[in-house]
């Protein structure tokens, strides 16, 4: 969830995978993180498409990348959880 938006946690894994495989790109022709947007992605789940749409749609992805982050509990990424830490 990011906001009022609300996605599968299956998709949003498939999300990160597609941008952390933009990051083994040469780093001198990569877009700063902060700006890139995965919408130009053919495996981008469907859900993401109206996302793309967004004037905020970077951060939205990044936020919903990091939630999804190898290192958190499914749990704890939610951001309405407390107390995992």
């Amino acid at each position: 969830q990011d906001g009022d938006l609300k996605f599968p946690l299956e998709s949003v894994k498939k999300l990160k995978e597609l941008m952390d495989g933009n990051r083994h790109v040469n780093p001198r022709m990569m877009v700063p993180t902060a700006s890139y947007s995965p919408c130009q992605e053919k495996y981008l789940p469907e859900e993401f498409r109206p996302v793309c749409r967004r004037e905020d749609a970077p951060m939205i992805f990044k936020r919903l990348s990091l939630a999804a982050a190898d290192d958190l509990c499914e749990i704890c990424a939610n951001a309405a959880c407390a107390g995992c830490f």
